[in-house]
């Protein structure tokens, strides 16, 4: 069993393929976390509690222990897991051990997303019943090991077994120490358009505080964090990483206390975030998602890869390489009509394009960006026949047809807002702070998630639309709520994100063979929590092809390449006013969800053509990337402003491996350049597509292979071995 309970020792040991996690049962009824990391076969850690002894009167013992989940008042002063003030005004908890059960399969979350188990016997879940007998508040905090994919997933479920309501301040997910304080912390910082830039910091007795108070995951931060030692790279040491599967603020904390030990905790965020259970009540924490590796990052990567490919995302299109899609917004922006977009469709098919999108400025008044959110209602001078015509229209034309959505959002010059104008987040009293000239819709209200869900299925039921890009363009002020009492108004933000979960889970119920896409200004929301309902995510409103090798680079640290979307755009870039040529552009998208946004006709001939063997080229492999193993092999990120970079996809057998290299600025008289390839068979001969040469599997690993040098800024170089 992956998790057993050794009643001697008094620890619980649960095991993966390549990682221990082991907790013990104290005499006080405490629960210490002894050890995570390389396995153990036999457990036999329980000896590690005797070290844990009294100190100077200064430093008791509680301060030293390991507690899984620690809470404020009795000598523990770090952020707690739990807190909750009682109705005497005080925050002492004492969580004690009650009783534990060990179960075949992992159950759902109520009214969040989490991973799953297709079956039964995939997974295996301890949960651990811990009370505080003076308050009544009870803890169930499960464990679940995924055996094969080698991933353990936490949570808790708090309920007021009281007589009295409690107000809880801190409910995170996990918290866990770490023993020694030589460590750094890896994060995906950034902001609109050059987001999840990889950062490494080395973690000191100041708390490294990674984090969002917007409302959103955000692009500031992502909800993922790993710990790694000194010595740890891409392909070797030890990671500990962290993920949360939420898509609203959270709070990712490491520091060392004065003991010389790190702790790295996670979860929902204390500052916008509190929760009045009443008695009988529950309240549930999100999943957080832990994997170890002494593989390095990529090692680590490969694990959330497969399992968030295959246990979070859902659907038909889990499984399904994705359609080549056009979008229309960086070709027309607002002014376009019928005509112009069947002319877009018309070029787009002539080059193998599958799917057209059309975005932004299709209902209401819609002309510019300052009106008509809410309005779900077609602009006949745009599209005369509606967009059930139009639709019907591109289907004819032998493409599919997609749509483009902001539902989460109102323009004050809307009807909407006009019927409604309590139905945005806002504080009574208070200007109702506009950007982008929207406010946003107040989700945590029942009526305004019906609103919503009865929109959007109407449209959808009315056209014959295949997918749709679901945008949220801005960050949330005043995040308060007139449908709530004054005690429970920071609650509004988490009862926002469980509102879009029961609207993301009701359409996309109702319309299941929909490709749904996930957007927020790009990749301001790419998260778990979100590939739940959406098994791809715009990755950033960035198309430049030299920022998308960082963006893209960074986002693999978590996330699998199927849920990753990258498009050809114009050049020069939009974003950037960059020029690069448009073989670059093409091998910067490969591999991931590949489209276009840009207007085809302005295309010369010779760039239609790299665009038109493109085509063919992801349409001959999208099944290979959907399941092969992603591997980052040289980092954009070094000391150099715009670095070379390289990556490359195997699939399951080792015996087909797509090498990608770039190298967006020419240098004069380069030394020769080397990509080690990973993950092939070394005793396999390699032949290479198209140049005919022959490499050995080894050579190729430990010698490398060597691109052809660049022949100007802007260089990319596409590679395909096959074994003979």
């Amino acid at each position: 069993m992956p998790i057993v309970f050794d009643e001697t020792e008094r620890v619980f040991h649960i095991s993966g393929k390549s990682f221990s996690y082991c907790l013990r049962l104290d005499e006080r009824g405490e629960i210490l976390n002894l050890y995570w990391g390389a396995p153990l076969p036999r457990g036999g850690v329980g000896y590690l509690a005797e070290s844990f002894r009294d100190g100077a009167s200064f430093d008791l013992r509680r301060g030293r222990l390991p507690l899984e989940i620690p809470t404020r008042g009795a000598g523990w002063y770090g952020t707690p897991t739990v807190r909750a003030i009682n109705e005497r005004g005080d925050d002492m908890t004492c969580l004690r051990y009650v009783s534990h059960s060990i179960t075949r399969g992992k159950p759902p979350l109520e009214g969040l997303p989490a991973t799953y188990a297709q079956d039964d016997s995939e997974a295996t879940t301890l949960t651990l019943t811990l009370r505080d007998d003076l308050t009544g508040l009870e803890a169930l905090a499960e464990y679940t090991v995924f055996e094969t994919l080698d991933a353990m997933t936490r949570s808790i479920r708090l309920t007021n077994g009281g007589s009295s309501a409690l107000r809880l301040t801190h409910m995170l997910s996990a918290s866990v120490p770490f023993f020694g304080g030589e460590y750094d912390l890896v994060h995906l910082n950034g902001a609109w358009a050059r987001e999840r830039a990889v950062k490494r910091e080395t973690v000191g007795q100041a708390v490294l505080r990674i984090e969002s108070q917007r409302g959103a995951s955000g692009h500031e931060e992502n909800p993922w964090v790993c710990l790694v030692g000194g010595d740890t790279g891409e392909f070797s040491g030890e990671a500990w990483a962290f993920s949360l599967v939420y898509s609203g603020s959270f709070l990712a904390e490491a520091r060392v206390n004065n003991n010389g030990d790190t702790r790295v905790s996670i979860g929902l965020n204390p500052e916008t975030c509190q929760w009045r259970l009443e008695p009988g009540a529950s309240f549930q924490t999100p999943e957080a998602v832990l994997v170890y590796s002494t593989d390095g990052l990529n090692g680590v990567s490969h694990i959330y890869h497969t399992l968030y490919r295959t246990r979070l995302c859902r659907g038909v299109w889990r499984d399904k390489p994705r359609p080549i899609l056009i979008n229309n917004w960086e070709a027309t922006y607002f002014q376009f009509n019928e005509a112009k977009i069947l002319d877009i469709v018309t070029r787009a098919k002539a080059i193998g394009v599958e799917l057209m999108v059309l975005d932004d400025g299709w209902f209401g008044k819609r002309d510019t960006d300052n009106c008509s959110l809410g309005d779900w209602v077609v602009d006949r001078k745009k599209l005369p026949d509606g967009v059930d015509g139009l639709a019907r229209k591109v289907n004819e034309a032998g493409m599919l047809f997609g749509l483009w959505f902001e539902p989460e959002m109102v323009s004050p010059d809307s009807d909407l807002y006009r019927a409604h104008p309590d139905w945005c987040l806002h504080a009574e009293g208070r200007p109702r702070t506009e950007a982008r000239r929207q406010l946003i819709l107040d989700l945590s209200r029942p009526d305004v998630q019906d609103y919503i869900v009865e929109s959007i299925c109407a449209t959808l039921q009315r056209a014959p639309i295949a997918y749709v890009k679901w945008d949220m363009n801005r960050n949330m002020t005043e995040p308060f709520s007139t449908s709530q009492s004054p005690e429970r108004q920071f609650e509004t933000q988490h009862r926002y994100m469980l509102g879009l979960y029961r609207v993301l889970e009701a359409i996309t119920s109702r319309f299941p063979n929909v490709l749904f896409e996930s957007c927020s200004g790009g990749g301001g929301r790419f998260d778990p929590g979100i590939l739940h309902y959406m098994p791809q995510t715009w990755t950033s409103d960035d198309t430049d092809p030299v920022e998308r090798l960082k963006i893209q680079y960074g986002t693999s640290y978590a996330y699998p390449p199927s849920s990753i979307c990258a498009h050809v755009s114009a050049s020069p870039n939009h974003q950037t006013g960059r020029s690069t040529s448009m073989k670059m552009r093409c091998d910067a998208a490969l591999g991931w969800n590949f489209g276009f946004e840009l207007d085809l006709g302005k295309l010369d001939p010779d760039d239609l053509d790299v665009t038109r063997d493109q085509v063919e080229r992801v349409k001959e492999l999208r099944g290979f990337f959907q399941t092969a193993r992603f591997t980052r092999l040289q980092s954009p990120f070094d000391s150099q402003a715009i670095s070379d970079a390289a990556w490359q996809w195997v699939s399951e057998d080792r015996r087909k491996v797509v090498l990608c290299a770039f190298q967006p600025v020419v240098r004069p008289n380069p030394a020769p350049r080397r990509v080690k390839l990973k993950g092939l068979n070394a005793d396999n001969l390699y032949r290479e597509q198209g140049g005919g040469r022959v490499f050995d599997g080894a050579a190729l690993m430990y010698a490398g292979f060597v691109p052809t040098p660049a022949q100007g800024d802007a260089d990319s170089q596409v590679y395909i071995f096959e074994a003979e």
